[in-house]
């Protein structure tokens, strides 16, 4: 039906056509009531009838035409017929159609018109008195039409909102679902950066460090290396976490270490010094009464580590790094400094001196965007995902400063 409205349209036509004509013929004031074949339709009455239906076909493309038009012919017959054939059951379909097509005030501007014009003539003009029923069934039926027409269109107005809003939700979980994934792919990226980055650069400089005395001080060598076995193994522990979140139901387990935070503080330092890079750590929390949420534990974790690699890597030979992690009111200061290089640089475990990074603490300062990196970004993607700011910038006097604000709630 709604595929081929005209075809529909034209099958309620002729639906109605058979109706008035069928009606016609009844006699409702017969000597026992209503009685059927007891009067015949005049001709003109037929023609009016047939044309009333014909306008019908066209209802659903020029509704308020039809109206006036099946109205016209209504009148026209109240007017003139004797007997009164019901021709007004046309303007009643085309009443409710104008109804269903238009708004409520329209509806019942024009439900109102067509219902005294029709319900007027039939009283005043037409040859019955002005109470017999049939002008009160034609405000009835007139009036009926408006409001079953004014209802159908309410009923279509909640569906399409109620599809709409169905539509949109589900519009919005897809977007939801996108943003969601490019979060958790920022966040592994993140990860998987701060885990290479941090320790393949001490495998990086252990190695450099073994095979520089591995002839003449071999001890020292085999300490570096087994340095670089154990900065390996975190390596591949942390690696193998963070795959682990990729993973599928029904796949192997993931590792079920936790996340590193601020507890392993000490161990991570202690790979730094290791490598040759002093590092002097003040933390002011009490993490045995106020835990940190593990969101900003690991966040503060990775933004030390981030940024001591950079030190580590960038700054100049002989250079020092100072961590704090301070609790202020409703937030956790992170803030690692480093001097830039003074002097020559420190042999690790006792040894040679390691090839510095490129740039020193004021000019390098660690692998930011400005060096093609994403270290810097990371953090400030982190402290931003929290909530908190992160900057990073070099020191007055030399040296690189990085400071982290990660609000706790």
């Amino acid at each position: 039906m709604r595929a081929h409205p005209l075809a529909t349209d034209a099958v309620l036509a002729l639906g109605a056509l058979l109706c008035m004509v069928v009606g016609s013929f009844a006699d409702p004031h017969g000597p026992h009531g209503p009685t059927f074949g007891t009067r015949t339709p005049e001709p003109f009455s037929l023609l009016l009838m047939v044309l009333g239906a014909a306008a019908l076909v066209f209802r659903r493309r020029r509704p308020r035409v039809v109206l006036a038009v099946t109205a016209a012919l209504s009148l026209l017959e109240l007017t003139t017929g004797e007997p009164r054939a019901p021709v007004a059951m046309s303007a009643v379909i085309a009443l409710f159609t104008v109804a269903a097509h238009t708004d409520r005030p329209t509806t019942w501007r024009i439900g109102v018109l067509t219902m005294a014009a029709l319900t007027g003539v039939a009283m005043l003009v037409g040859p019955l008195p002005w109470y017999a029923q049939e002008n009160i069934g034609i405000f009835a039926w007139t009036g009926m039409a408006a409001a079953a027409g004014d209802a159908v269109r309410s009923r279509r107005a909640f569906v399409d909102a109620i599809r709409e809003r169905a539509e949109r939700a589900e519009r919005t979980r897809e977007e939801e679902a996108r943003r969601r994934v490019a979060e958790e792919r920022l966040r592994i990226a993140r990860d998987l950066h701060d885990v290479v980055a941090h320790h393949i650069a001490l495998v990086n400089v252990q190695a450099g460090v073994a095979a520089h005395v591995m002839d003449k001080r071999p001890d020292q060598a085999k300490e570096a290396l087994a340095h670089v076995r154990d900065a390996s193994r975190s390596a591949l522990n942390e690696l193998r976490a963070t795959v682990g979140l990729l993973r599928q139901t029904g796949d192997p387990e993931a590792p079920t270490e936790p996340a590193p935070g601020l507890a392993v503080l000490d161990d991570l330092t202690a790979t730094f010094r290791h490598a040759g890079l002093p590092v002097r750590v003040m933390v002011q929390l009490d993490r045995s009464r106020d835990p940190l949420p593990s969101a900003v534990d690991l966040a503060a974790y990775r933004v030390i580590q981030e940024a001591l690699t950079n030190v580590r890597k960038h700054a100049g030979p002989g250079a020092k790094a100072e961590v704090s992690v301070v609790r202020v009111g409703a937030s956790v200061e992170v803030t690692v400094l480093d001097d830039g290089g003074a002097g020559p640089d420190p042999l690790p475990a006792g040894g040679t001196p390691a090839a510095a990074g490129p740039g020193g603490g004021a000019d390098g300062g660690g692998d930011g965007e400005e060096s093609g990196g994403h270290g810097l970004l990371g953090m400030r993607e982190r402290a931003t995902a929290l909530g908190g700011s992160c900057f990073a910038g070099p020191r007055y006097g030399g040296g690189y400063r990085v400071h982290a604000i990660l609000p706790v709630a």
